[in-house]
Protein backbone atom coordinates (compact mmCIF):
# COMPACT_ATOMS: atom_id res chain seq x y z
CA UNK A 1 0.00 0.00 0.00
CA UNK A 2 1.11 3.63 -0.96
CA UNK A 3 1.75 5.49 2.25
CA UNK A 4 2.11 9.44 2.15
CA UNK A 5 3.75 10.98 5.96
CA UNK A 6 3.26 14.70 6.13
CA UNK A 7 4.39 17.03 8.78
CA UNK A 8 2.03 20.29 9.87
CA UNK A 9 4.09 22.87 7.72
CA UNK A 10 6.62 20.73 5.88
CA UNK A 11 7.04 19.24 2.92
CA UNK A 12 6.45 15.36 3.15
CA UNK A 13 6.60 12.23 1.21
CA UNK A 14 4.50 9.58 -0.93
CA UNK A 15 5.51 6.47 -1.56
CA UNK A 16 3.57 5.00 -4.76
CA UNK A 17 2.44 0.93 -4.40
CA UNK A 18 5.56 -0.69 -5.58
CA UNK A 19 6.05 -2.75 -9.19
CA UNK A 20 8.82 -5.53 -9.65
CA UNK A 21 11.87 -4.52 -11.09
CA UNK A 22 14.64 -6.12 -12.90
CA UNK A 23 17.74 -5.88 -10.36
CA UNK A 24 20.35 -3.48 -11.78
CA UNK A 25 23.30 -4.78 -10.12
CA UNK A 26 26.68 -4.82 -12.07
CA UNK A 27 24.87 -2.81 -15.02
CA UNK A 28 24.61 0.68 -16.05
CA UNK A 29 20.36 0.71 -16.72
CA UNK A 30 17.81 2.29 -15.16
CA UNK A 31 15.69 -0.19 -13.28
CA UNK A 32 12.53 -1.40 -14.99
CA UNK A 33 9.53 0.45 -14.16
CA UNK A 34 8.65 3.85 -13.62
CA UNK A 35 7.60 2.82 -9.79
CA UNK A 36 11.14 1.34 -8.85
CA UNK A 37 12.29 -0.44 -5.50
CA UNK A 38 10.09 -1.08 -2.72
CA UNK A 39 11.45 1.36 0.59
CA UNK A 40 9.95 -1.25 2.62
CA UNK A 41 12.53 -3.65 1.71
CA UNK A 42 15.45 -1.81 0.10
CA UNK A 43 18.41 -4.28 -1.69
CA UNK A 44 21.35 -4.95 0.60
CA UNK A 45 24.85 -5.44 -0.17
CA UNK A 46 25.55 -9.11 0.16
CA UNK A 47 28.66 -9.41 1.17
CA UNK A 48 31.77 -6.95 2.97
CA UNK A 49 33.14 -4.21 0.74
CA UNK A 50 30.17 -4.45 -1.31
CA UNK A 51 28.63 -1.27 -1.87
CA UNK A 52 25.32 -0.09 -3.72
CA UNK A 53 23.58 3.28 -4.39
CA UNK A 54 19.84 4.27 -3.38
CA UNK A 55 18.36 6.82 -5.13
CA UNK A 56 14.91 8.74 -5.90
CA UNK A 57 14.31 9.36 -1.99
CA UNK A 58 12.79 12.69 -0.95
CA UNK A 59 11.34 13.40 2.23
CA UNK A 60 11.77 11.12 4.37
CA UNK A 61 11.83 8.45 2.20
CA UNK A 62 15.89 8.30 3.01
CA UNK A 63 14.89 7.57 6.62
CA UNK A 64 11.92 5.01 5.49
CA UNK A 65 14.62 2.95 3.51
CA UNK A 66 17.18 3.18 6.70
CA UNK A 67 14.93 1.91 8.98
CA UNK A 68 13.67 -0.96 6.51
CA UNK A 69 17.42 -1.66 6.22
CA UNK A 70 17.74 -2.30 10.06
CA UNK A 71 14.78 -4.74 10.13
CA UNK A 72 16.05 -6.63 7.49
CA UNK A 73 19.78 -6.41 7.91
CA UNK A 74 21.68 -9.44 9.92
CA UNK A 75 23.72 -6.82 11.57
CA UNK A 76 24.37 -3.03 12.68
CA UNK A 77 23.72 -0.26 11.13
CA UNK A 78 26.38 2.63 11.26
CA UNK A 79 24.60 5.78 9.43
CA UNK A 80 27.18 8.62 9.14
CA UNK A 81 25.15 12.04 9.45
CA UNK A 82 26.44 15.29 7.70
CA UNK A 83 26.39 17.43 10.88
CA UNK A 84 24.68 17.33 14.27
CA UNK A 85 22.13 18.82 13.65
CA UNK A 86 21.25 16.03 10.73
CA UNK A 87 22.52 13.17 13.37
CA UNK A 88 19.49 14.08 15.90
CA UNK A 89 16.86 14.47 13.20
CA UNK A 90 18.44 11.27 11.46
CA UNK A 91 17.65 9.29 14.73
CA UNK A 92 13.97 10.57 15.31
CA UNK A 93 13.36 9.93 12.42
CA UNK A 94 14.64 6.01 12.62
CA UNK A 95 13.09 6.13 16.31
CA UNK A 96 9.65 6.92 14.18
CA UNK A 97 9.38 4.34 11.76
CA UNK A 98 11.17 1.26 14.06
CA UNK A 99 8.32 1.97 16.51
CA UNK A 100 7.67 -1.48 18.34
CA UNK A 101 10.52 -2.98 16.29
CA UNK A 102 13.06 -3.82 19.39
CA UNK A 103 15.65 -2.42 17.68
CA UNK A 104 17.82 0.46 19.61
CA UNK A 105 18.21 3.24 17.55
CA UNK A 106 21.31 5.12 19.21
CA UNK A 107 23.12 8.50 18.54
CA UNK A 108 26.74 9.08 19.38
CA UNK A 109 26.92 13.09 19.84
CA UNK A 110 29.41 15.38 18.93
CA UNK A 111 31.28 16.99 21.75
CA UNK A 112 30.36 20.09 20.44
CA UNK A 113 32.89 22.16 21.23
CA UNK A 114 35.19 23.51 18.65
CA UNK A 115 38.72 22.05 17.53
CA UNK A 116 41.11 22.52 20.22
CA UNK A 117 39.24 24.15 22.12
CA UNK A 118 39.67 25.31 26.04
CA UNK A 119 35.99 24.07 27.14
CA UNK A 120 34.76 20.83 28.05
CA UNK A 121 32.09 18.98 26.34
CA UNK A 122 29.03 18.87 28.93
CA UNK A 123 29.11 16.18 31.17
CA UNK A 124 25.45 15.00 29.80
CA UNK A 125 26.82 14.57 26.01
CA UNK A 126 29.75 12.75 27.41
CA UNK A 127 27.42 10.59 29.16
CA UNK A 128 25.68 9.97 26.14
CA UNK A 129 28.63 9.11 24.05
CA UNK A 130 29.83 6.50 26.65
CA UNK A 131 26.57 5.02 26.74
CA UNK A 132 26.77 4.65 23.11
CA UNK A 133 30.07 3.38 22.88
CA UNK A 134 29.61 1.11 25.44
CA UNK A 135 26.17 -0.43 24.05
CA UNK A 136 27.90 -1.01 20.48
CA UNK A 137 30.34 -3.16 21.68
CA UNK A 138 28.00 -6.10 22.48
CA UNK A 139 25.05 -4.92 19.96
CA UNK A 140 23.99 -7.49 17.36
CA UNK A 141 21.47 -5.64 15.53
CA UNK A 142 20.34 -1.79 15.33
CA UNK A 143 21.19 1.60 14.21
CA UNK A 144 23.50 3.92 15.35
CA UNK A 145 24.06 7.65 13.82
CA UNK A 146 26.67 9.85 13.68
CA UNK A 147 28.01 13.53 13.08
CA UNK A 148 30.73 12.61 9.95
CA UNK A 149 32.94 14.78 12.27
CA UNK A 150 32.79 12.48 15.10
CA UNK A 151 33.36 9.17 13.22
CA UNK A 152 36.81 11.03 12.41
CA UNK A 153 37.72 11.22 16.07
CA UNK A 154 40.32 8.95 17.05
CA UNK A 155 38.63 7.12 20.80
CA UNK A 156 39.69 5.34 24.17
CA UNK A 157 40.25 2.23 23.25
CA UNK A 158 37.40 -0.65 23.94
CA UNK A 159 39.19 -1.95 26.71
CA UNK A 160 39.84 0.88 28.93
CA UNK A 161 35.47 1.64 29.05
CA UNK A 162 35.13 -2.53 29.09
CA UNK A 163 37.24 -2.19 32.33
CA UNK A 164 35.42 0.75 33.57
CA UNK A 165 32.51 -0.62 33.29
CA UNK A 166 30.36 -3.14 35.92
CA UNK A 167 27.10 -3.68 36.87
CA UNK A 168 25.80 -3.86 40.56
CA UNK A 169 22.58 -6.02 41.91
CA UNK A 170 20.40 -6.80 45.05
CA UNK A 171 22.31 -9.19 46.93
CA UNK A 172 26.04 -7.92 45.42
CA UNK A 173 28.89 -7.52 48.43
CA UNK A 174 29.82 -4.23 48.34
CA UNK A 175 32.75 -2.22 50.20
CA UNK A 176 31.96 0.77 50.98
CA UNK A 177 35.58 1.82 51.26
CA UNK A 178 36.64 0.18 48.04
CA UNK A 179 34.00 1.20 45.85
CA UNK A 180 35.09 5.11 46.51
CA UNK A 181 38.47 3.85 45.04
CA UNK A 182 36.62 2.53 42.25
CA UNK A 183 34.54 5.22 41.96
CA UNK A 184 37.55 7.77 41.87
CA UNK A 185 39.86 6.11 39.59
CA UNK A 186 36.91 5.61 36.98
CA UNK A 187 36.79 9.78 37.15
CA UNK A 188 33.65 10.56 39.70
CA UNK A 189 33.89 12.98 42.18
CA UNK A 190 32.42 12.96 45.62
CA UNK A 191 29.98 15.63 46.53
CA UNK A 192 27.63 16.05 49.74
CA UNK A 193 24.68 15.85 47.21
CA UNK A 194 24.30 13.97 44.35
CA UNK A 195 22.79 16.65 41.39
CA UNK A 196 24.56 15.83 37.90
CA UNK A 197 26.18 13.11 35.75
CA UNK A 198 29.81 11.49 37.37
CA UNK A 199 28.77 12.20 40.98
CA UNK A 200 28.73 10.25 44.30
CA UNK A 201 27.81 11.09 47.72
CA UNK A 202 28.09 8.13 50.69
CA UNK A 203 25.59 8.81 53.67
CA UNK A 204 25.95 6.09 55.79
CA UNK A 205 24.84 3.28 54.49
CA UNK A 206 23.78 5.10 51.57
CA UNK A 207 25.33 5.35 47.90
CA UNK A 208 23.91 8.06 46.04
CA UNK A 209 25.02 7.67 42.57
CA UNK A 210 24.66 9.13 39.33
CA UNK A 211 26.13 7.22 36.28
CA UNK A 212 27.38 8.05 33.05
CA UNK A 213 24.83 6.96 30.70
CA UNK A 214 22.01 6.81 33.22
CA UNK A 215 19.16 8.90 32.96
CA UNK A 216 18.43 9.27 36.42
CA UNK A 217 21.12 8.53 39.35
CA UNK A 218 20.70 6.14 41.99
CA UNK A 219 20.61 5.52 45.83
CA UNK A 220 21.92 1.95 46.77
CA UNK A 221 21.23 0.50 50.46
CA UNK A 222 23.86 -1.16 52.42
CA UNK A 223 23.04 -3.94 54.84
CA UNK A 224 26.62 -4.54 56.23
CA UNK A 225 28.08 -5.17 52.92
CA UNK A 226 25.20 -6.18 51.13
CA UNK A 227 23.26 -4.50 48.62
CA UNK A 228 19.74 -4.63 50.34
CA UNK A 229 18.38 -2.13 47.24
CA UNK A 230 18.43 -0.02 44.38
CA UNK A 231 16.42 2.53 43.81
CA UNK A 232 16.43 5.96 41.51
CA UNK A 233 15.42 9.00 42.66
CA UNK A 234 14.78 12.92 41.45
CA UNK A 235 18.04 15.05 41.73
CA UNK A 236 16.37 17.69 42.55
CA UNK A 237 13.59 16.62 45.42
CA UNK A 238 16.53 14.09 46.49
CA UNK A 239 13.07 11.81 46.90
CA UNK A 240 13.65 7.90 46.19
CA UNK A 241 11.41 6.86 42.79
CA UNK A 242 11.41 2.78 42.04
CA UNK A 243 12.94 -0.02 42.76
CA UNK A 244 15.51 -1.32 40.10
CA UNK A 245 16.84 -4.96 39.32
CA UNK A 246 20.18 -3.77 38.75
CA UNK A 247 22.65 -0.81 38.34
CA UNK A 248 25.32 -0.24 35.25
CA UNK A 249 28.31 1.98 36.13
CA UNK A 250 30.58 3.61 33.38
CA UNK A 251 33.72 5.93 33.61
CA UNK A 252 33.45 9.32 34.33
CA UNK A 253 35.14 10.75 31.67
CA UNK A 254 36.83 9.28 27.92
CA UNK A 255 40.10 9.20 29.44
CA UNK A 256 41.45 7.80 33.10
CA UNK A 257 42.54 10.69 35.60
CA UNK A 258 43.61 8.19 38.18
CA UNK A 259 47.53 7.02 39.39
CA UNK A 260 48.30 5.19 35.91
CA UNK A 261 46.64 7.43 33.56
CA UNK A 262 48.12 10.58 35.02
CA UNK A 263 51.60 8.73 34.68
CA UNK A 264 51.45 7.71 31.09
CA UNK A 265 49.68 11.26 30.45
CA UNK A 266 52.70 12.66 32.28
CA UNK A 267 55.32 10.62 30.41
CA UNK A 268 53.91 11.00 26.84
CA UNK A 269 53.55 14.75 27.54
CA UNK A 270 57.26 15.46 27.81
CA UNK A 271 57.84 12.92 25.18
CA UNK A 272 55.63 14.88 22.76
CA UNK A 273 56.33 18.70 23.58
CA UNK A 274 59.96 20.57 23.82
CA UNK A 275 60.32 22.41 26.54
CA UNK A 276 59.59 22.73 30.71
CA UNK A 277 56.32 20.69 31.03
CA UNK A 278 55.77 22.85 34.40
CA UNK A 279 55.12 25.96 32.43
CA UNK A 280 52.18 24.75 31.18
CA UNK A 281 49.02 24.87 33.01
CA UNK A 282 47.65 21.46 31.37
CA UNK A 283 50.39 19.88 32.85
CA UNK A 284 50.21 20.74 36.58
CA UNK A 285 46.44 20.42 36.54
CA UNK A 286 46.32 17.13 35.49
CA UNK A 287 49.90 15.90 37.20
CA UNK A 288 47.75 17.42 40.54
CA UNK A 289 44.56 14.97 39.19
CA UNK A 290 42.37 17.72 37.92
CA UNK A 291 40.45 17.86 34.04
CA UNK A 292 41.20 21.39 33.04
CA UNK A 293 38.87 22.17 30.02
CA UNK A 294 39.76 21.03 26.80
CA UNK A 295 41.45 18.36 28.09
CA UNK A 296 40.23 16.05 25.58
CA UNK A 297 42.33 17.51 23.05
CA UNK A 298 45.50 15.20 24.83
CA UNK A 299 43.40 12.02 24.99
CA UNK A 300 45.85 10.35 23.15
CA UNK A 301 48.60 11.04 25.86
CA UNK A 302 46.69 8.74 28.46
CA UNK A 303 46.63 5.40 26.12
CA UNK A 304 49.25 3.52 24.87
CA UNK A 305 47.07 3.82 21.76
CA UNK A 306 43.88 5.05 20.52
CA UNK A 307 41.08 3.40 18.78
CA UNK A 308 37.97 4.77 16.36
CA UNK A 309 34.72 4.59 15.95
CA UNK A 310 35.20 1.86 13.03
CA UNK A 311 37.21 -0.36 15.47
CA UNK A 312 33.56 -0.64 18.14
CA UNK A 313 31.68 -1.64 14.91
CA UNK A 314 30.44 -5.90 15.14
CA UNK A 315 31.77 -7.85 12.40
CA UNK A 316 28.59 -7.15 9.63
CA UNK A 317 28.06 -3.88 9.92
CA UNK A 318 26.22 -1.90 7.25
CA UNK A 319 27.67 1.34 6.65
CA UNK A 320 25.15 4.37 5.24
CA UNK A 321 26.63 7.37 3.69
CA UNK A 322 25.29 10.30 2.26
CA UNK A 323 26.20 12.33 -1.00
CA UNK A 324 28.05 15.15 0.75
CA UNK A 325 29.57 12.94 3.33
CA UNK A 326 33.22 13.22 1.73
CA UNK A 327 32.93 16.61 1.38
CA UNK A 328 31.97 17.33 5.14
CA UNK A 329 34.39 15.10 6.09
CA UNK A 330 36.97 16.93 3.99
CA UNK A 331 35.47 20.65 5.45
CA UNK A 332 35.48 19.53 9.00
CA UNK A 333 39.65 18.82 8.08
CA UNK A 334 39.92 22.21 6.59
CA UNK A 335 38.13 24.20 10.26
CA UNK A 336 40.52 21.53 12.00
CA UNK A 337 44.15 22.30 10.11
CA UNK A 338 42.82 26.24 10.31
CA UNK A 339 42.27 25.65 14.50
CA UNK A 340 45.67 24.35 14.73
CA UNK A 341 47.29 27.01 12.66
CA UNK A 342 45.87 29.83 14.55
CA UNK A 343 46.70 28.11 18.16
CA UNK A 344 49.72 25.70 17.42
CA UNK A 345 52.04 28.37 18.97
CA UNK A 346 51.12 28.92 22.59
CA UNK A 347 53.74 27.67 24.73
CA UNK A 348 51.85 27.09 27.79
CA UNK A 349 48.95 25.23 25.67
CA UNK A 350 51.14 23.52 23.05
CA UNK A 351 48.63 20.79 20.37
CA UNK A 352 48.58 17.59 19.54
CA UNK A 353 48.73 17.56 15.18
CA UNK A 354 45.35 16.69 13.52
CA UNK A 355 46.76 13.14 12.82
CA UNK A 356 46.74 12.32 16.62
CA UNK A 357 43.27 12.98 17.23
CA UNK A 358 41.67 12.24 14.02
CA UNK A 359 41.67 10.40 11.21
CA UNK A 360 42.44 11.73 7.33
CA UNK A 361 40.08 11.47 4.82
CA UNK A 362 41.76 8.93 3.23
CA UNK A 363 41.56 6.80 6.06
CA UNK A 364 38.02 7.70 6.60
CA UNK A 365 36.88 5.87 2.65
CA UNK A 366 39.41 3.03 3.70
CA UNK A 367 37.34 2.04 6.83
CA UNK A 368 34.22 2.69 5.07
CA UNK A 369 35.04 0.18 1.91
CA UNK A 370 35.76 -2.42 4.49
CA UNK A 371 32.35 -3.09 5.29
CA UNK A 372 28.68 -3.37 3.18
CA UNK A 373 28.04 0.42 2.02
CA UNK A 374 25.45 2.34 0.71
CA UNK A 375 25.44 5.59 -0.55
CA UNK A 376 22.03 7.24 -0.35
CA UNK A 377 20.84 10.22 -3.03
CA UNK A 378 17.89 12.27 -3.04
CA UNK A 379 17.48 12.42 -6.86
CA UNK A 380 17.14 9.50 -9.19
CA UNK A 381 20.17 8.38 -10.10
CA UNK A 382 20.76 7.65 -13.86
CA UNK A 383 24.17 5.12 -14.10
CA UNK A 384 26.21 3.54 -11.70
CA UNK A 385 28.93 5.38 -10.39
CA UNK A 386 32.59 3.16 -10.60
CA UNK A 387 33.25 0.74 -7.91
CA UNK A 388 29.21 0.48 -6.76
CA UNK A 389 27.92 -3.25 -7.56
CA UNK A 390 24.66 -1.85 -8.62
CA UNK A 391 22.10 1.02 -8.01
CA UNK A 392 18.28 1.29 -7.19
CA UNK A 393 16.18 4.35 -7.52
CA UNK A 394 13.07 3.52 -5.09
CA UNK A 395 9.02 4.25 -5.28
CA UNK A 396 9.07 7.58 -3.98
CA UNK A 397 8.56 11.09 -4.81
CA UNK A 398 8.29 14.72 -3.29
CA UNK A 399 4.15 15.60 -2.51
CA UNK A 400 2.44 18.08 -4.10
CA UNK A 401 1.61 21.46 -3.25
CA UNK A 402 -1.20 20.60 -0.31
CA UNK A 403 -0.96 23.58 1.69
CA UNK A 404 -4.29 25.08 2.71
CA UNK A 405 -5.31 28.29 0.33
CA UNK A 406 -6.77 30.88 2.89
CA UNK A 407 -8.14 33.12 0.40
CA UNK A 408 -9.83 30.25 -1.91
CA UNK A 409 -13.49 29.26 -2.13
CA UNK A 410 -12.15 26.02 -0.39
CA UNK A 411 -9.01 26.60 1.18
CA UNK A 412 -8.43 22.15 1.65
CA UNK A 413 -9.30 21.94 -2.17
CA UNK A 414 -5.84 20.42 -2.98
CA UNK A 415 -5.69 18.17 0.23
CA UNK A 416 -9.37 17.45 -0.64
CA UNK A 417 -8.35 16.11 -4.32
CA UNK A 418 -4.91 14.08 -2.70
CA UNK A 419 -6.91 12.37 -0.34
CA UNK A 420 -9.46 11.23 -3.25
CA UNK A 421 -6.87 10.47 -6.02
CA UNK A 422 -4.29 9.67 -4.30
CA UNK A 423 -2.57 6.95 -1.72
CA UNK A 424 -4.49 4.38 -0.30
CA UNK A 425 -3.16 5.25 3.40
CA UNK A 426 -2.21 9.05 4.60
CA UNK A 427 -0.64 9.69 8.03
CA UNK A 428 -0.45 13.46 9.08
CA UNK A 429 2.20 13.99 11.72
CA UNK A 430 2.04 16.91 14.51
CA UNK A 431 5.11 18.02 16.52
CA UNK A 432 3.68 18.18 19.63
CA UNK A 433 -0.07 17.16 21.31
CA UNK A 434 -0.78 20.60 21.65
CA UNK A 435 -0.54 21.04 17.52
CA UNK A 436 -1.82 17.85 16.91
CA UNK A 437 -5.07 18.92 18.55
CA UNK A 438 -5.05 22.50 16.24
CA UNK A 439 -4.56 20.19 13.59
CA UNK A 440 -7.35 17.72 14.18
CA UNK A 441 -9.59 20.70 14.76
CA UNK A 442 -8.52 22.28 11.42
CA UNK A 443 -8.64 19.32 9.26
CA UNK A 444 -12.46 18.99 10.94
CA UNK A 445 -13.27 21.57 9.50
CA UNK A 446 -12.87 20.61 6.13
CA UNK A 447 -14.44 17.24 6.57
CA UNK A 448 -11.25 15.60 7.10
CA UNK A 449 -11.27 13.06 10.08
CA UNK A 450 -7.86 11.12 10.59
CA UNK A 451 -7.89 8.28 13.30
CA UNK A 452 -5.62 9.35 16.12
CA UNK A 453 -2.96 6.71 16.14
CA UNK A 454 -0.10 6.76 18.46
CA UNK A 455 2.70 5.63 16.01
CA UNK A 456 3.87 4.34 12.78
CA UNK A 457 3.27 1.31 13.71
CA UNK A 458 0.22 1.17 14.73
CA UNK A 459 -1.09 2.95 12.00
CA UNK A 460 0.45 0.57 9.72
CA UNK A 461 -1.38 -2.43 12.09
CA UNK A 462 -4.74 -0.48 11.87
CA UNK A 463 -5.08 -0.19 8.19
CA UNK A 464 -6.19 3.43 8.65
CA UNK A 465 -7.20 5.54 5.17
CA UNK A 466 -5.73 8.63 7.62
CA UNK A 467 -4.58 8.65 10.83
CA UNK A 468 -2.87 11.58 13.14
CA UNK A 469 -0.15 11.04 15.56
CA UNK A 470 2.73 12.96 17.14
CA UNK A 471 6.31 12.64 16.45
CA UNK A 472 9.68 14.92 16.35
CA UNK A 473 10.15 15.04 12.54
CA UNK A 474 11.03 17.67 10.57
CA UNK A 475 9.77 16.74 6.73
Amino acid sequence: MGKWVAGVSDPGLLCENPQPMKSTRGTDQKPAGDAGADPFHPPLPARPGERLQWGRLYGLGEVLAIASAVREHAGLVLVLADDVRGAEQLTQGLEFFLDGQSLPALLLPDWETLPYDVFSPLPELVSQRLRALTRITGLQRGVLTVPVSTALQRLPPREYLLAHSFQIRPGDRLSLEGMRQRLTKAGYECVSQVMGHGEYAVRGSLLDLFPMGSALPYRVDLFDEEVESIRTFDPETQRTLERVARMELLPAREFPLDEAGIGRFRQAYRNSFEGDPQSSPVYREVSAGNAPGGLEYYLPLFFEHTDTLFDYLPEGTLVVTFEQTREQAGLFLGQVAERFEQRRHDIERPLLPPERLWLGEEELVSHIRQHRGVLLQRPEIERRRKGYAGFHNFATRPLPALGLQARANDPAAALKRFLDEGPEQVLFVAESAGRREMLAETLGGFGIHPEPVTGWQAFRDAGHATGLCVAPLEQ
